[in-house]
Formats: C-alpha cells, sequence, structure tokens
C-alpha cells in the first residue's frame, strides 16, 4: 500500500488517566521489570492493563505462541476502554505477527502504538498498511523500569498533540554532514529494517523522508554494510536527510570516530545532511519518543545548534 501525508492517521492523544495496554509483541520481559514500569506509568497518571499474555514464558524465547501474541495484539487494538499500546520490551518475535494482522480492525480504531528495535517490522507493518502514525519510544520494561529510562519532554510533546517542537545537542544529536533537509519521519532498527527488504512487509519510504537509523551491538563494518544494502535496494532514493542514533550501545567510545568515518563513507553518494547521536531507541540514557510519519525538518547548517524540528502534532487532540 502507498502513503502520502495527506492521508495520514493519527491516533488520539494520551491525557492523565488514559489507559495503556502493556504488550509483548516479541520476547519475554521480566516481570519485576514490567511491574516497574507500570509503577512508574501509574506514578505519571496513566492507567494500565496486562495483556492476557504479556508475561508469558515460551515457546523459547517468545511471550506466547503467535495466537496468543496476536490476540493481544488485536484485543487491544479493539478495546474501547484501552487509549494506547505500550511495548513491555521487544528482542525477537514481531515479524512472525505479520502476516496475520487484520489490517481492517486496526484501521477502524487507530491507537497509539509505541515500541522500539524489533517492532519497528510492527512500525513498518502500521504505515505500509494502516498508514497510521506511530511512535518509536520507551517501553514499559526496558526503560519505565529504570528512573532515568525516559525522556518525558518528547514523550509528551510527541503523545499529548504538541504541533510544532524540536530536538537537538541536547538530545544527543550531532553534525556528520552539514544542509537541511525536510520530509516524513520514518525509520527504526536498521537490522530489521534492512532484514525486511524483499519481503512483503519491507518499509516503503515514497515521498521525500527523514530516515532515522539505530540499533545495539552493531560494528562499524557493518553499518557499512547494511547502509550498502539498504542503497542497493533504493531504499535512500527519496530520502532527504538522515539521522542515526545513540551509537554507545553499539561501540566504545573510542570507536566512535572510526563509526563516523564508515557511516561517511557508506554515504558518499548520497547529497542530503547526516546527523548523528539522537538518543531514541538502544540508549544509554533517557529514551527519547519519536513520532513516525508526521514531516520534519531536519537543520543542520549550524554545527553548534543542531535541530530536528517536528512540524505538526502526531495526533489528534
Amino acid at each position: 500500500m502507498t502513503n502520502s501525508l495527506s492521508s495520514v492517521i493519527k491516533p488520539r492523544a494520551l491525557r492523565q488517566g488514559a489507559t495503556l495496554a502493556i504488550l509483548s509483541p516479541a520476547s519475554t520481559p521480566k516481570a519485576d521489570l514490567v511491574h516497574r514500569g507500570v509503577a512508574h506509568l501509574h506514578s505519571l497518571g496513566y492507567n494500565t492493563v496486562l495483556g492476557a499474555h504479556t508475561l508469558d514464558s515460551g515457546p523459547l524465547y517468545y511471550a506466547g505462541a503467535i495466537e496468543d501474541r496476536l490476540d493481544d495484539l488485536h484485543a487491544a487494538f479493539a478495546d474501547p476502554t484501552i487509549d494506547g499500546i505500550l511495548c513491555a520490551r521487544g528482542g525477537w518475535g514481531s515479524a512472525e505477527l505479520l502476516p496475520h494482522l487484520d489490517a481492517a480492525l486496526i484501521r477502524s480504531n487507530p491507537k497509539v502504538f509505541i515500541g522500539y528495535s524489533d517492532h519497528t517490522s510492527l512500525h513498518c507493518w502500521l504505515h505500509n498498511e494502516a498508514n497510521l502514525v506511530t511512535f518509536y519510544g520507551p517501553m514499559a520494561a526496558a526503560d519505565f523500569s529504570r528512573d532515568d529510562g525516559v525522556d518525558l519532554a518528547s514523550w509528551r510533546h510527541s503523545l499529548e498533540g504538541d504541533s510544532s517542537w524540536s530536538l537537538g545537542a541536547e538530545d544527543g544529536l550531532r553534525v556528520l554532514r552539514a544542509g537541511r533537509a525536510e520530509g516524513e519521519l520514518n525509520g527504526g532498527c536498521i537490522s530489521i529494517f534492512a532484514e525486511a527488504l524483499g519481503t512483503p512487509y519491507a518499509p516503503h519510504i515514497d515521498s521525500a523522508g527523514i530516515l532515522f537509523l539505530e540499533d545495539i551491538g552493531t560494528k562499524p563494518y557493518q553499518w557499512d554494510r547494511m547502509l550498502l544494502h539498504l542503497r542497493y535496494a533504493g531504499l535512500l532514493e527519496k530520502v532527504t536527510g538522515i539521522v542515526f542514533g545513540d551509537m554507545r550501545q553499539c561501540i566504545p567510545a573510542d570507536e566512535m570516530e572510526y563509526l563516523d568515518r564508515a557511516i561517511l563513507h557508506a554515504l558518499r553518494d548520497f547529497d542530503g545532511p547526516i546527523a548523528i547521536g539522537l538518543r531514541s531507541g538502544h540508549v544509554c540514557d533517557s529514551n527519547v519518543t519519536l513520532p513516525l510519519g508526521i514531516p520534519a525538518l531536519l537543520d543542520l547548517s549550524d554545527a553548534g545548534n543542531p535541530r530536528m524540528h517536528l512540524l505538526e502534532a502526531a495526533v489528534t487532540v
């Protein structure tokens, strides 16, 4: 399905008192971390409901069989008392659900969907099949369980309906290549992006776009290899600017300059501005929430003040 900014579907804003379904579409979370995350969410004024299979363990590393995880996701979208869906953790398994998702159900019940890492596959599907704005952001067990795990400013900007806000050096951004670019913000975990290419569930970038990419445990040559894969697959043809995530979960600090050079080598034929260091996804500190599917302006014209401006509200108020 081909999407356009004009037909994008925005979920309703989350306010204090909203009810979040905590789900595990992929791997089993640790119960104690889920409960700590739930307590944090309650302290922020949200109500929570655990999916029937959120804490299931098995088969293998999955939080239940495909049918169980699918039932939880469909039930959360269908339930009118649930305002948003927050993943407990990533791991592996979301891609197994894609052939079985009920597109009509989800299109008829658009809701806030929040997660990162393995859930990149669900973000891509929700973009491709429902044209739904989604949120690459902190998860219940992975981030809300930590005292400093969530960047509350970007969470609230993204989910409460702010129509114009920005991220900058204070959120980790630094310039690899100067310039300005505008387009629809999309992206996620690069390894999930790359593995989806050649399948019916591959990411689509059909109009001018700002691409956000991050990962964990990925070495410079692997970044080079996957970026080459994206280039050869044509995924960068309409990308106007690229933002990379917080690489401290990938390499030690003394290899950062080497990684910068590997990325610039891989993108030597890409003309747009490039930033790195945005603290979203796999991070060491507080996790920034990124709304995927809305227009953004990447302004890297001043190396001392890099900014990514989110140009409209990601939710309906």
